[in-house]
């Protein structure tokens, strides 16, 4: 049962300093490599019949520094982000369904590199509270996997002894806590 919309009416925003953007991936197929993103925005909109959900995050605020040279690759390599021509990673949600025990899942498009792809995300929520200075919070928490060739990002190099180097499925992870503006 979807929970009623009402006590999410209005505008919540993301708070930055509480709110991330996750990617992992398999790599040379004995590890997890993951990444965040620094610089993201979102917001969740409700009015009584609906809520919207939509973010974004700036390519070039990933967390991968060194080497200096694997991290040009990565963020303005047409291989990957290509950030020079595509500086941001977009998500505009077609539905949003939290539901009475907390799970929650958005349906919407992922923008990569200019290429828009649907994507369904599933995981939690937390219902609104008043913060200690007066500021209402929610928060929720979503991952999806996604197959990384869909958005034009298909850079592999084979094992000398069979497989790739890195994996082509990614789990992207948000966590968003939101304050409710006005």
């Amino acid at each position: 049962m979807t929970i009623a919309t009402q006590q999410f009416a209005g505008t919540f925003v993301a708070d930055p300093d509480h709110s991330s953007f996750l990617f992992a991936v398999k790599h040379m197929k004995v590890s997890t490599f993951r990444a965040t993103f620094a610089d993201v925005e979102a917001k969740l909109e409700g009015d009584d019949s609906q809520l919207s959900l939509e973010g974004r995050a700036r390519v070039g605020s990933v967390s991968i520094s060194n080497p200096p040279e694997f991290r040009e690759h990565v963020v303005n390599g047409e291989d990957f982000f290509d950030a020079g021509n595509h500086p941001e990673i977009a998500f505009r949600s077609s539905r949003v369904e939290l539901a009475e025990e907390g799970t929650a899942t958005v349906e919407g498009d992922l923008e990569l590199k200019g290429i828009s792809k649907p994507v369904t995300a599933r995981g939690s929520y937390e219902p609104p509270v008043e913060d200690p200075y007066g500021s209402v919070r929610t928060a929720v928490e979503l991952t999806a996997t996604v197959d990384r060739r869909e958005w034009d990002m298909g850079w592999q190099m084979p094992l000398p002894k069979g497989g790739d180097v890195l994996g082509y499925e990614v789990e992207v992870t948000i966590h968003l806590e939101l304050v409710r503006q006005g």
